[in-house]
């Protein structure tokens, strides 16, 4: 079976976690603070504060940019879970807007139109690798005084106009779970140009405190451990060339599905570099088979897929909202991603494009 993800573990990472072991030094030290470092750089933002995953992240950066309860953040209905999650853990109100049906990214005039007097940020998320328009959603949010916060963590390496993802808000999240396109096994990371964001996110990742034993705010244990940031030490290095690869593979998938009717391939803004860290097609009505029919027939053909989401996050119970977010849900009904990942062999892309055109 062709997988939907995997990651790609090699020798320099497990001796670097070798290394890690030996010294004794295995909680947060000297590989995560380096890792900080790197990895702003890499996204050209002055500071990183690695956390234990994407979503204690989050949390971190709604916290250290104000987010209070009672307030609101405006955010998308198409993403995993723990995007609107993290606002309910501040115990704000997360005020779902629309996605744009061509990117599944939430868009300037669907976040201008729910802005009130309690809105606190902006949380958009650069959906399967894919950044937002930018430009537009920093005019707004500059005009009404509140944070753009990105949720970057399907988004490494991707840029908008030039410009890296992390480096395009207020500040930035990315998650470095083994399917995303790098890992550290878990672990997260804020990045940010705002030193007061920062240094908040780290007094609350530490227990809210600066000194040992002494506590100045309610704060949590949101540490990432040396081990994992000597994974991702080693990961960082081989990012781009991940991400070149995925998009090779996102291009060959593309002309493989040109003129087939009834499956829409990946729509890829003009202005964006996107890292693919889904490549998801749409099957729509026009289409002679059904998605669950579609899903079946290349699990037949030893290939796997994934269907990335199948309930938007205001129809899930814990949220029990119906705003009518058409776009949304019509997405979750028809979209279905196919392996893209750096792992895929040239026959296994092959493989893949055959199978699609068969059907």
């Amino acid at each position: 079976m062709i997988p939907i993800a995997k990651p790609l573990i090699g020798e320099e990472e497990k001796q670097a976690v070798q290394a890690v072991l030996s010294s004794g030094v295995i909680a947060q030290g000297p590989r995560v603070k380096e890792f900080e470092g790197e990895f702003s750089k890499y996204c050209d933002a002055s500071y990183g504060v690695a956390a234990s995953s994407g979503t204690t992240a989050l949390h971190l950066a709604l916290l250290a940019c104000g987010v209070k309860p009672g307030d609101e953040v405006i955010t998308t209905p198409f993403s995993f879970i723990a995007t609107a999650n993290s606002i309910l853990y501040c115990r704000a109100k997360p005020v779902f807007a629309d996605i744009d049906s061509e990117t599944f990214n939430i868009g300037p005039d669907e976040i201008e139109a729910h802005i009130t007097d309690k809105t606190r940020a902006v949380l958009v998320v650069h959906l399967y690798g894919q950044p937002c328009e930018m430009d537009s959603l920093t005019r707004i949010c500059g005009d009404n005084d509140i944070r753009l916060i990105e949720d970057a963590c399907q988004a490494h390496g991707a840029e908008c106009k030039g410009r890296k993802a992390g480096s395009l808000g207020d500040c930035a999240v990315f998650s470095f779970y083994p399917t995303k396109n790098m890992t550290t096994g878990e672990g997260g990371m804020l990045t940010t140009d705002d030193s007061e964001i920062a240094d908040r996110a780290r007094l609350l990742r530490e227990h809210g405190s600066k000194v040992r034993y002494h506590h100045d705010v309610l704060g949590y244990n949101y540490r990432m451990t040396d081990i994992a940031a000597a994974i991702g030490l080693e990961q960082l290095k081989k990012l781009d060339s991940f991400n070149t690869a995925r998009k090779g593979n996102a291009e060959r998938l593309t002309e493989a599905l040109k003129g087939v009717e009834g499956i829409e391939a990946p729509i890829v803004r003009g202005d964006v570099k996107h890292v693919f860290h889904q490549y998801t097609i749409r099957v729509t009505s026009d289409f002679h088979r059904t998605r669950d029919e579609v899903v079946q027939r290349l699990k037949e053909s030893g290939i796997g897929t994934g269907i990335y989401y199948p309930v938007p996050i205001h129809k899930q119970p814990i949220y029990k909202s119906d705003p009518g977010l058409l776009n949304a849900e019509a997405a979750s009904s028809e979209v279905l991603s196919l392996p893209v990942h750096p792992g895929l062999t040239g026959e296994d892309v092959e493989k893949i494009c055959r199978s699609l055109q068969e059907l």
